[in-house]
């Protein structure tokens, strides 16, 4: 082995970390997207963790945060608007990052 081997595979194990602490933490922002969402719309207990729920699977229709962004406007059309959400969208992705971070 050569020191450039070992670089190599450090590397790689670094980007193959901040792949899964970035899945992480965007599955964790949308969760609490959503329970931050099902607030505003009034659900409570099993619902708001339901609706958290779709907020997570909503993630997996495209790539990206748009098809998150464009489930949240739409329900929570009148009660917020689209600056408020990208702007929650932002703070939470810096919390669940720390969420996660501090779990590690």
């Amino acid at each position: 082995m050569t020191t450039f081997d070992d670089r190599e595979r450090a590397q790689e194990a670094k980007f193959a970390h901040d792949a899964e602490l970035n899945f992480k933490a965007e599955a964790r922002r949308n969760r609490l997207l959503g329970e931050w969402a099902a607030g505003l719309l009034g659900k409570t207990g099993d619902d708001a963790r339901a609706y958290a729920l779709t907020v997570v699977t909503s993630d997996f229709d495209e790539p990206g945060d748009e098809d998150v962004f464009r489930k949240l406007a739409a329900d929570l059309a009148g009660k917020v608007d689209e600056e408020a959400i990208r702007a929650k969208m932002v703070e939470l992705r810096a919390t669940a990052r720390d969420q996660i971070v501090s779990e590690m």
